[in-house]
């Protein structure tokens, strides 16, 4: 057994197809295939379930597939041990963040880092909060930001700031003149929400909770921009997060932004990576940069 043959797994485990897997491993489909059957032979047991349209893990090649993800992240943490030890600011970092803040954080916050490591090669990943930290675990990623609360103790947290939350509400709506409001008005106000498995949506779930507020039957949106254009339509009122309707997102016509009375609901965001992981005293470096986002941009604009 090598690491080779592990990694050749781990692809075939990710793609599903020998083509694919042997493609993204830069070796030929039969060598792949090859590999992956003397693995078996090795080891006395089928990890593969060929069929004529895809493959498929069986029970005990799920389990070694995830072995095998933690020690190829055990030898790569060993290379980056030794390569950080000599240039701590330099190389590669894999983060991770979900769909409803990648794209309002980021444009304030990489020139920033890219100015304090200009060796630094971040490699961005926007999936949502459940497979952030699936890849978190068997090391695809090195460090994800993420909302709290995180139940996994194998992770290291390291809070940033807070974000409140902002009702959008068409133009025309009752509550669209309001300097402020309080949460508990939300109880007569049905919200619009995204689909399952949207961090967002269980922050949003929460805050129906404290003010006795209900989700809007019959629609879930599949992004936060879904949402905005529903709002714009008439079609309701949402929750969405201050850096959502700060610049360079441009302010829509149709659409009333009312802040909430203090305490305003939010979420809090944190970086997050293994406490094993050899880049533990630069990445407490990188989010001291994270958290370095200008206050006014956490301020919701009316």
């Amino acid at each position: 057994m090598n690491l080779r043959d592990l990694r050749y797994l781990v692809a075939l485990a990710d793609h599903r197809h020998f083509g694919r897997a042997a493609e993204a491993s830069f070796v030929s489909q039969p060598t792949l295939s090859t590999q992956v059957r003397k693995l078996e032979e090795e080891l006395g047991v089928a990890l593969v379930e060929r069929t004529p349209r895809k493959v498929m893990l069986t029970p005990v090649g799920r389990e070694v597939v995830e072995r095998a993800r933690r020690v190829i992240a055990d030898v790569e943490q060993m290379a980056e041990i030794a390569r950080r030890s000599q240039d701590p600011e330099a190389g590669t970092v894999r983060l991770g963040l979900f769909p409803t803040l990648a794209p309002y954080l980021l444009p304030h916050v990489l020139p920033a880092v890219r100015a304090r490591f200009p060796r630094l090669e971040l490699l961005l990943v926007e999936e949502k909060t459940d497979q952030v930290l699936a890849r978190l675990r068997d090391g695809r990623l090195d460090a994800g930001i993420l909302a709290l609360p995180l139940q996994e103790e194998s992770l290291h947290v390291e809070p940033l700031f807070d974000e409140p939350f902002v009702l959008a509400v068409p133009r025309g709506h009752p509550l669209a003149g309001r300097s402020a409001l309080s949460v508990a008005e939300l109880d007569v106000h049905p919200l619009l929400l995204l689909e399952e498995g949207h961090c967002l949506r269980d922050q949003a779930l929460e805050v129906c909770r404290l003010s006795g507020a209900a989700e809007r039957d019959g629609f879930r949106a599949t992004s936060l921009e879904t949402l905005r254009h529903m709002v714009a339509a008439g079609v309701g009122v949402t929750l969405l997060p201050a850096l959502a309707v700060q610049p360079p997102v441009p302010p829509s016509p149709d659409i009333a932004l009312v802040p909430f009375k203090r305490p305003a609901p939010h979420r809090r965001l944190a970086m997050a990576w293994r406490r094993s992981s050899a880049m533990d005293g630069f990445l407490r470096q990188l989010a001291a940069e994270f958290r370095r986002i200008p206050p006014a941009l956490l301020k919701p604009r009316s």
